[in-house]
């Protein structure tokens, strides 16, 4: 796996405090998303009790402290790693042409500020999903999974693996199910996501959140999504993401100020006064992809509306390919941190994000959807 570090393992995961991390929608109001790599306090997760369960389709449980690790790996090579509860997947090797394998995702462990001894989990895959009841004359309740538990594995080692999370809110209105499927040449994320309420409509808002490891963005090229339409965006911040120093201390600080604010005013600036941050967004770019071979050194941060349901990343410096698919979704994401960052080092990224941010799924009542990406390898 490719991570950088600041513990003695990459897997020393310990409880942290749950935090608030706030994303924009496209006229500037917060959405709140849920933070991934934050765990709340929880029972121990039984390994033994895992392993008698769903034992014999190439899964393998490790305990990490009071969480756990699923391993799942197939005969051609490729393998995957699962973190328990938080849903992230902190690894994807990929099995290649000439018999190694690749490590397609980036991860980065380090030590918090607030606590000695509680570590994070960065970057990899993971969800950052905002379920938000819509009912007249009811106040809006805002729910997002977080914890996800184990609910079924299906496959076998010779052919693919299926894990099955699945998480539902206090009131049994909204489940989520999270299936992370691993084949001979591709890693695919679903959610499942069902409306159980009678009479109350269901906001969904967020994303599903790829770091893809690369030598540096300077040789990394996204091809394929010439005349696709864009904004220009503020990286979105959730517990998970690895965001550099110098482009998100000044957008956390805004963003904690702003959500603030928003949250005392009910959603919106009282008295129809524009926020800092509305005005900044509005001078951002906004415009058409010109380039089918885009390289990716300059920092860019953008949501494309009307992308092709898959492009490729290049990085000719690993000569290393990944054909992103998405399903469900409309919208894509993208962030590259920039080529002014240490080769091979922990900003050596490009983060993908299948989307619902500038325009939020609506559900009705009894309504279910259906969502995902894949990460397809095609150097096999």
């Amino acid at each position: 796996m490719a991570m950088t570090t600041m513990a003695s393992s990459p897997f020393l995961l310990s409880k942290s405090r749950p935090c608030s991390c706030t994303n924009y929608n496209k006229r500037g109001f917060p959405l709140r998303v849920a933070a991934v790599a934050s765990i709340p306090f929880q029972q121990p997760i039984s390994v033994d009790y895992l392993e008698q369960e769903f034992s014999g389709h190439g899964v393998v449980f490790k305990g990490i402290g009071d969480d756990c690790v699923a391993k799942m790996s197939l005969d051609n090579g490729s393998k995957a790693i699962l973190m328990l509860p938080s849903g992230l997947i902190a690894s994807y090797k990929a099995s290649m042409w000439h018999g190694g394998t690749v490590e397609l995702l980036q991860s980065s462990v380090s030590q918090e500020e607030e606590e000695e001894e509680a570590n994070s989990i960065r970057g990899g895959v993971s969800v950052a999903l905002e379920c938000l009841s819509l009912s007249l004359g009811q106040e809006q309740v805002s729910w997002s999974p977080s914890n996800w538990a184990l609910h079924d594995i299906r496959g076998n080692p010779q052919d693919s693996i299926q894990v099955e999370l699945i998480s539902t809110d206090s009131h049994d209105m909204v489940q989520v199910k999270y299936i992370v499927t691993l084949q001979d040449d591709v890693l695919i994320s679903q959610l499942m996501v069902s409306n159980n309420s009678d009479s109350s409509s269901l906001q969904l808002s967020g994303c599903i959140l790829s770091h893809l490891t690369v030598s540096s963005p300077d040789a990394t090229y996204a091809v394929g999504l010439e005349r696709s339409d864009f904004f220009g965006r503020l990286p979105i911040l959730t517990g998970s993401a690895i965001i550099p120093p110098d482009c998100g201390q000044k957008s956390e600080s805004q963003f904690s100020q702003l959500w603030k604010q928003m949250a005392s005013n009910g959603w919106g600036p009282k008295n129809g006064h524009q926020t800092e941050t509305e005005q900044e967004e509005k001078e951002m770019e906004e415009g058409e992809e010109d380039d089918n071979y885009k390289n990716l050194r300059e920092q860019m941060c953008r949501i494309y509306t009307s992308a092709p349901r898959d492009f490729t990343i290049i990085d000719r410096g690993r000569r290393n390919s990944v054909v992103v698919g998405r399903d469900g979704f409309e919208e894509l994401y993208m962030f590259s941190p920039g080529s002014s960052h240490e080769y091979y080092g922990e900003y050596a990224y490009i983060c993908i994000g299948q989307s619902a941010v500038l325009n939020p799924i609506i559900l009705g009542p009894k309504e279910s959807w259906t969502g995902g990406q894949r990460l397809h390898n095609p150097n096999l």
